[in-house]
């Protein structure tokens, strides 16, 4: 087994640092993507204002695939170094242009203009840097240690996400409420300079991929390698493989445990919001050894029993976790949604996440789903306006929250838990089982990244689905569970998308997953 050599870690820590950057920027956007809408959207329409920002985040999810295949097609044909150092810049500049850019209030509509334009370049970097750069890190790896080696780059994110949300945290305790909206929320965009002059600095004493010299040295460099990756069909299943399956997985696994799990303590649970931050992260530290050890693990038994074990570990746990946290967490309000009906009475009811609620039904349910309270849908009543029934009372007729409260109250529902009744411990045990599943899938999955295509075309072929998977699987994730949930009137229903795609993910890893652990990267 070869030992891990001086330049080898310096690999490690180039590779890892900008990828540390890439999340640290592009969760800062998300953190305080509420605040733009402020700060630079027309001030007359606070919601329209607070969903263009949203827009706008989202926005760079839908192009990291054009970046994938546009920065995966040059890194293929022209070297991993080059682009690395591209993409890493291009990302660091656009954030600190963000942390100078003048407001609504400054330069009117061109600052939500200018705004988006950012986010887009934000995007493009992030999908040239992610799966790429599992590529360049696998492809200086030990043989023998591949999994171990690049264990550590999945732990940037979960990383990016702590130091963003710690900042701004601190930020807001020590500044007051104008002096963050008035230059506080810039600091973070500020400071990514000093990380993205460190990360260039470390970038640019790297050495080119062994593989990519080898493949210049042959001259067998692809000079279409996109168009390579569609026309054979091998490579095209892999990459199907890697879309449906490995991706997929990992990031429907990394929002159950790390995202929705927060939005759940404190929204359905009513769990207090600093309790529910707390058990939270502590549940992802353990994150950080725990996929070191599956990557390690993989090079010992293989990569395909450690990822089809997270996969499987995750879709028959989601739901049993999540009913355990409400059962621990709040059984006050477990007993009112067992014993006390609420039926909605509408003909109009058509509630979506992608839009505002245009009704008194809808407003209803989206009320009753954030609320942690769970209805059943019935057909309007004749010659009545939507309705709420709790209990089996008479009903409150049209959308009244304190009418709606009042009464909820006085059937036995809790605004907040009981923080007597909440069992702390068990429900730090129930979010460790989410973050176990999630080191299955990431501890060998970057190795894999590489490991499942031709050196050729091997950037192209890995960031492409990837970026794909985490922005149309992983990323609307968020809206496909409310979305779920507000239909079923059940906030448990919508945990049967992660469910049931991590399902689907297990039976085509079961038939179709190959074993990578041995395989030459130099092919």
């Amino acid at each position: 087994m070869q030992e891990i050599t001086v330049t080898q870690r310096k690999v490690i820590l180039a590779a890892c640092f900008g990828t540390f950057l890439e999340w640290y920027d592009f969760l800062t956007f998300a953190s305080l993507a509420t605040y733009f809408g402020v700060l630079f959207f027309p001030p007359e329409n606070p919601t329209a204002a607070l969903l263009m920002s949203l827009a706008t985040f989202g926005v760079g999810m839908v192009v990291r695939p054009l970046g994938s295949a546009l920065f995966g097609s040059l890194a293929d044909k022209f070297g991993r170094r080059p682009i690395f150092i591209a993409t890493i810049s291009l990302m660091g500049m656009t954030t600190f242009l963000v942390g100078v850019l003048p407001t609504y209030a400054q330069i009117g509509i061109l600052a939500p203009l200018l705004l988006l334009l950012l986010r887009l370049l934000q995007g493009f970097a992030v999908g040239g840097e992610i799966g790429g750069v599992a590529v360049y890190l696998t492809e200086h790896a030990p043989q023998g240690r591949r999994g171990f080696y690049t264990s550590v780059l999945q732990l940037m994110g979960p990383l990016g996400i702590l130091v963003s949300t710690l900042q701004i945290v601190l930020l807001q305790a020590f500044l007051s409420d104008a002096d963050f909206h008035g230059w506080g929320w810039r600091v973070p965009f500020l400071f990514s300079a000093l990380l993205l002059f460190i990360s260039i600095k470390t970038r640019m004493s790297l050495e080119e991929s062994p593989v990519f010299r080898q493949l210049q040295a042959a001259g067998t460099v692809s000079k279409a390698p996109l168009r390579e990756c569609l026309g054979d069909r091998r490579t095209l299943g892999r990459m199907a493989l890697l879309f449906f399956c490995i991706s997929a997985g990992g990031s429907l696994l990394f929002f159950s445990s790390q995202v929705y799990a927060n939005v759940f303590l404190k929204s359905v649970v009513r769990l207090d919001a600093q309790l529910a931050s707390t058990l939270v992260m502590a549940s992802t530290l353990l994150l950080f050894p725990l996929t070191v050890f599956c990557g390690w693990l993989s090079d010992k038994i293989g990569r395909k029993p450690v990822l089809l074990a997270g996969l499987i570990l995750g879709a028959i746990t989601i739901l049993p976790v999540f009913k355990g946290l409400q059962h621990y967490g709040n059984p006050a309000l477990e007993r009112f949604n067992r014993e006390v009906a609420v039926t909605l009475y509408g003909s109009d009811c058509d509630y979506s996440p992608f839009r505002k609620a245009a009704n008194d039904c809808e407003r209803n349910q989206e009320f009753l789903t954030r609320n942690g309270v769970s209805y059943s849908l019935q057909p309007q009543r004749t010659g009545q306006d939507a309705a709420v029934s709790i209990g089996g009372d008479g009903g409150i007729n049209g959308f009244s929250p304190e009418k709606l409260t009042g009464v909820l109250k006085a059937k036995g529902w809790s605004e907040k838990a009981d923080a007597n009744q909440v069992n702390r411990f068990m429900m730090f045990l129930l979010l460790i089982v989410p973050v176990i599943a999630v080191a299955l899938i990431t501890g060998p999955q970057t190795a894999v990244l590489a490991e499942l295509f031709p050196a050729r075309t091997r950037y192209t072929a890995a960031a492409v689905p990837h970026n794909l998977s985490a922005g149309w699987i992983g990323g609307l994730s968020p809206f496909m569970v409310t979305l779920l949930s507000v239909q079923a009137g059940d906030a448990l229903a919508g945990l049967w998308y992660p469910v049931g795609m991590l399902i689907f993910a297990s039976v085509l890893g079961v038939l179709f997953m190959p074993e990578t652990l041995d395989v030459s990267l130099s092919d």
